[in-house]
Formats: C-alpha cells, sequence, structure tokens
C-alpha cells in the first residue's frame, strides 16, 4: 500500500525550544491514522509543518511522493482543536468563503454545501450566524468547512469535543464514510478510547520525539502481560485460587497472570475438571491509554542533581 504522508528526520525550532526532534513516520493512504500525545509533546508543530502553516528547519515531508509544495494545502483539509469560525458571517457565507478558499468554483461549492447541510439536518441554519449557533452545531458547520472540498488528506484535532453521543456517532460515521471513499484521515485527541475503536495506526509524540509507531492491535499484543480474566458460577475450589498467581476476585471472575499463553489453557482445563462452570475466559489486552501513559513514563527525563525539577 502506498503512503499518502511521509515524515523523515523533521525538526523544527522555536528559539531555544525544539518543538520537534527527528520525527519521522510514514501514514498509509486510505487509513486511519491517530497522532498522539501529551500537551506540549509537539503535535500541534508537526500538523503546521504539515498543511504548510510553517516550515520545517531540518527533513523532508512527501505528501503522496511529492516533497511538500504549495498546490498539497488544496487537497488537505484541517480541523483544528481551537475553531477559526468567523461568528458574525452567517453559516452559507463562510461555507462559500472556505470552499472557494480551497479552490471550487461558486457552483461547486453551493452544490456542496448544500448537500451536507442536508446531510446533517440543518440546511434551516444556512442563514443564520455562526455566533447564533450552539456549541455542538458550530461544530458540525467547523467539520463541513474541513471536508467540503473532498480533501485527498484529512486533519481532525479533538473533532468530538463538545458534542453530545449522537452528534458524536455522526461525525464518527462521516470519517468512515470518507476513508470508504478515499480520504486519508489524521486523527489527534486525548481520547484513547476513541483512538482505539477508530484508528488502524498510531504515532505517539513525546518531548518532540515519536516514542511508539505502528498498528493499534498489534501494539496491544506486543504490550501483553499474559493477563487472563474467567468468569465461573458456584464456588471456586480454594487448591484452584492457590495453584496461580491471582490478580483480582469478585463478583464471579478471577484475574490470574500466567507465565505463557499456554498456561492459561492448563488453568480452564483443571477448573473444568473440577467442576466449576466456567462462563467466560478471554486475554486481557493493555488498553491504548494504559500505553500511553506507560510509554510516556517510560520516556520521561531523569531528575540528576544538575537537572531542575519544574
Amino acid at each position: 500500500m502506498a503512503n499518502i504522508l511521509e515524515l523523515s528526520h523533521v525538526v523544527k525550532t522555536y528559539q531555544t525550544t525544539v518543538a520537534v526532534d527527528d520525527v519521522s513516520f510514514a501514514m498509509p493512504e486510505g487509513s486511519i491514522f491517530g497522532l498522539l500525545g501529551p500537551n506540549g509533546a509537539g503535535k500541534t508543530s508537526l500538523i503546521r509543518i504539515i498543511t504548510s502553516i510553517t516550515r520545517a528547519d531540518q527533513g523532508t515531508v512527501l505528501i503522496q511522493g511529492e516533497p511538500l509544495h504549495g498546490d498539497h494545502p488544496e487537497i488537505i483539509g484541517y480541523m483544528p482543536e481551537e475553531r477559526g469560525l468567523y461568528k458574525k458571517m452567517k453559516v452559507g457565507e463562510h461555507l462559500l468563503y472556505l470552499a472557494r478558499l480551497k479552490g471550487l468554483s461558486p457552483v461547486e461549492a453551493r452544490k456542496a454545501i448544500d448537500q451536507w447541510l442536508e446531510k446533517f439536518d440543518i440546511a434551516d441554519r444556512l442563514n443564520k450566524k455562526v455566533e447564533e449557533l450552539s456549541k455542538g452545531m458550530q461544530q458540525k458547520i467547523q467539520f463541513i468547512a474541513t471536508v467540503v472540498h473532498r480533501p485527498k488528506l484529512i486533519i481532525l484535532d479533538e473533532p468530538f469535543s463538545g458534542l453530545d453521543p449522537i452528534n458524536t456517532n455522526l461525525i464518527k460515521d462521516e470519517i468512515y464514510q470518507l476513508r470508504a471513499q478515499g480520504a486519508s484521515i489524521i486523527f489527534s485527541t486525548h481520547r484513547m478510547e476513541q483512538v482505539e475503536e477508530i484508528c488502524e495506526r498510531i504515532v505517539l509524540i513525546h518531548r518532540g520525539r515519536n516514542v511508539l509507531e505502528g498498528n493499534v492491535a498489534e501494539i496491544r499484543q506486543a504490550r501483553k502481560q499474559n493477563l487472563f480474566r474467567y468468569s465461573f458460577e458456584g464456588e471456586l475450589p480454594e487448591s484452584i485460587r492457590q495453584s496461580v498467581e491471582v490478580v483480582s476476585e469478585r463478583n464471579g471472575q478471577i484475574v490470574v497472570h500466567f507465565q505463557n499463553d499456554r498456561e492459561s489453557n492448563v488453568f480452564l482445563r483443571r477448573l473444568m475438571d473440577h467442576q466449576v462452570y466456567v462462563t467466560d475466559f478471554t486475554e486481557i489486552l493493555p488498553s491504548l491509554n494504559e500505553i500511553f501513559i506507560r510509554t510516556v513514563g517510560e520516556n520521561a527525563p531523569t531528575l540528576t542533581s544538575n537537572t531542575p525539577a519544574v
């Protein structure tokens, strides 16, 4: 599969602060890709480089195999965390203005805007001022402004902020639809459960460097700790309980740590041999949230006598 985006040894410095420090990663075409990191990690600086808002001091950025150039912003849609809507403008005028900036003709822009407003069931807001809309409604307008020109690369920074569960699912469905239609999507958020659900691949940035990259399922598998959960009915014989390393037990469930995967099947057989009715048996994989916290902690700087604590 070809890559829509490739970064190689990218560096960005602001005065004495290194915001991006030798970052390299590749994003497959047609994927939903998580760009993750704690506050101040360098994610926004990377996005600004990709969208040509700023330039990298060192390194290369390729979009569809070509070095970043002046025409690329037209095939990119960017929804920043800090929303950029003009509050005094009417919705229709605002969307038309932004679509025209991205290269659509007036006829193309109006047609696309009408289709999106109908899809989101907000066509009656066309002549409303942006400031008259609720926060969730403004979020929908911002999303439309990001994708109205059918960009090939879409960057969404906290796209579900301020949305209720129904509208979150609405935007989520549109993300899947856009991917199905050929778009590639960078998804940046602090909500790891959303990343786990939506993204196929991720890169984790910490202190300007990428410290973790890969397929989400493979990352979770690689960091598993051989923990297994057994749900059962009735009483668990004490001899069974004492024969394994029990991590927790409550309400007919026991979590056990093994040295390897095979031991989990041996234990299941022992339970069955002792007439314990097992209703469920599953391996517990670490969540992305746990992996995020652990990886960031492992890559935190060690304080020494010469290092000031902040």
